[in-house]
């Protein structure tokens, strides 16, 4: 039963996180603070979610193929690749260090 709990009590934040996005007027939105904080705050989000998966396990720092493979795709993109060789860069050195250490 308390699953059913916490999926009504997401289901309830979630609408009221959307109602008040409507509520809000439209002068509030046009600021300039407002317009930069909506701009950068999905990228500070996708970075820590990024450090969390690579570098945590539980409550451990781990530095191990996932690790590299990130190092590899930020070396791609300080080299201006594009995307799809970025990603293809991390992939690649992420899987062949899961192959050779196992």
């Amino acid at each position: 039963m308390n699953i059913w709990v916490a999926v009504a009590v997401t289901a309830v934040g979630c609408y009221a996180v959307k109602l008040i996005g409507l509520l809000v007027p439209a002068g509030v939105l046009e600021r300039p603070v407002v317009r930069r904080l909506a701009a950068l705050l999905p990228v500070a989000l996708l970075a820590a979610l990024t450090a969390q998966q690579t570098f945590a396990d539980g409550t451990t720092l781990v530095l191990d193929s996932k690790a590299a493979g990130l190092a590899a795709a930020a070396v791609a993109l300080i080299l201006r690749a594009p995307f799809l060789v970025v990603v293809a860069a991390a992939v690649v050195v992420t899987a062949g260090l899961r192959a050779v250490t196992g």
